[in-house]
């Protein structure tokens, strides 16, 4: 006896040895298997944009965060900008997806807890009843079942923690993209709001120009009938009137279709949708640039490439995991019996525990495959990322020179008008003086208008210039480069339009 029992002790420690090992070992492979490699994302930037030279400077932040559009001086694009948030369908849709991502990590954190389900049936039935020399009835029974089912896989290997992982990270992304169709949506309605303001004030010089083309034409009819003009200058000065007056017709459509493009921004039907005519021009602000690493934080489009990979990463550990045996503990507890009083009686009880080990041992190279596939994921996302990130650089660098060249190109073009005023002076002069023909008048007159409208072109040109920086940069602009606009332009900068200039009276 006191062998056995030497033995069943040696035996029972041996037992618990092992258990001990295969304890230590699942804790260690645990711990290698919790998380995914770090992905290697270290890009190389510049410390400062080429074109940004001698033009970047801090902004205080003297305005709320986000609201880049004020930078304009547009009380209407304020209250515009409000109803796209609120409105705007497509970004509704946006807001959809990115709730189903969050959804989906919810559904990935249920899998750290267990399952229990519960059952209750009844059945009533009869069997056949047969004999070699009499029949024998069938025999009527009933079966009532209650029961209670629990099971539970432990996150032995963080494959669950990773798929949360991967599920926040999509998430992220979704979110990342959610600010940047915001984002988007804002600036196009910018531009489009602002290019109408510019086909507002071509309308208003056209009116003008019309007006004016009008007295010239009368004043070379009065001429005409004094013996003083001739026929050819009525023609000429008609002809110009009635250019002027297709133009001014022109431009009626491009402002209907310009507001609507607008109505549909904020979510409004079209025929429920006006814009007044302003009378004056909204600012050009000078956007301050800031350093190329603060776009890693700014953009919504690299943030959200930013969280692909940190998703994509955490497939690659979920499809290792593919590798490691699953451990399900389930237990099972019910009662059974032919009444329904038999149900509550201690012999009718039932109950089952214990855990499942399984593990895949051939599946003809299907992990392999989906762990090659991972990695391949992966590679496409870090590759995706540094190409949105060099995209991101160019565009910063295309919209800061376009706001240089095209602010010198401005100076330039008021001389421009300036001259062609000057021009368009000295030509009536010398047409009311007789010394020159009406032909000289209209020459002048053509110029100084293309010169006036190429004006109000340019500066649409930088309206959108700028959208376009401050889309590029990923919104406003702080210190800590967090979005926040610059600080408002000074009181009296707003730019005038250009006048029509003088007619021959």
């Amino acid at each position: 006896m006191a062998g056995l029992r030497s033995g069943s002790a040696s035996g029972g420690a041996g037992v618990r040895a092992r258990a001990v090992g295969a304890a230590t070992l699942l804790s260690l492979l645990a711990a290698c298997a919790a998380t995914a490699p770090a992905p290697p994302m270290r890009i190389a930037l510049p410390p400062a944009y080429a074109q940004a030279a001698g033009v970047w400077r801090p902004a205080p932040p003297t305005q709320p965060a986000g609201a880049w559009w004020r930078v304009f001086g547009a009380p209407g694009l304020d209250r515009l900008e409000g109803q796209v948030a609120s409105h705007n369908q497509s970004l509704a849709a946006q807001l959809a997806a990115y709730d189903q991502a969050r959804a989906a990590v919810d559904q990935a954190r249920a899998a750290y807890f267990p399952t229990l389900s519960l059952g209750a049936s009844g059945t009533r039935s009869k069997s056949a009843g047969f004999s070699s020399i009499v029949p024998i009835p069938g025999r009527i029974a009933n079966n009532f079942t209650t029961s209670a089912t629990a099971s539970w896989v432990p996150d032995l290997w963080g494959r669950v923690r990773l798929q949360v992982r991967a599920g926040e990270a999509n998430a992220a992304a979704d979110a990342a993209t959610l600010r940047g169709t915001l984002l988007s949506l804002q600036s196009t309605l910018a531009g489009s709001y602002l290019q109408l303001r510019t086909v507002d004030a071509q309308i208003r010089l056209g009116h003008r120009t019309v007006a004016a083309y009008r007295r010239a034409l009368q004043i070379t009819e009065n001429r005409y009938r004094a013996g003083v003009g001739t026929a050819a200058d009525v023609a000429q000065a008609r002809t110009q009137l009635l250019q002027a007056q297709t133009r001014l017709t022109d431009l009626g459509v491009t402002r209907v279709q310009l507001q609507n493009a607008i109505a549909v921004l904020v979510g409004r039907p079209s025929a429920q949708f006006a814009l007044a005519a302003t009378a004056t021009l909204p600012d050009v602000p000078e956007i301050p640039p800031g350093i190329p690493a603060q776009l890693l934080q700014r953009r919504p489009d690299l943030l959200a490439a930013q969280a692909r990979v940190e998703a994509a990463n955490a497939d690659i550990g979920v499809a290792q995991r593919a590798w490691f045996p699953s451990l399900t503990l389930s237990g099972q507890a019910g009662s059974q019996g032919a009444r329904l009083a038999d149900l509550f009686t201690a012999p009718s009880l039932f109950w089952s525990l214990g855990p499942t080990l399984a593990a895949t041992v051939f599946d003809g190279g299907l992990r392999r495959a989906q762990l090659a596939s991972s990695r391949a994921a992966y590679r496409q996302t870090v590759a995706n990322y540094r190409e949105a990130v060099l995209g991101a650089l160019q565009q910063v660098e295309d919209n800061l020179a376009a706001q240089r060249i095209l602010a010198h190109e401005a100076r330039q073009q008021a001389e421009v008008v300036r001259a062609a005023e000057t021009s368009l002076r000295l030509a009536e002069n010398q047409y009311r003086a007789g010394t020159a023909s009406y032909l000289n008048v209209i020459t002048a007159q053509t110029a100084a208008t293309a010169a006036r409208d190429a004006a109000l072109t340019l500066r649409n040109r930088r309206y959108a210039a700028a959208v376009a920086l401050i889309e590029a940069l990923g919104g406003g602009w702080t210190r800590d480069g967090q979005a926040t606009p610059p600080p408002p332009p000074r009181a009296g900068s707003r730019a005038k339009e250009p006048s029509p200039g003088r007619v021959a009276r």
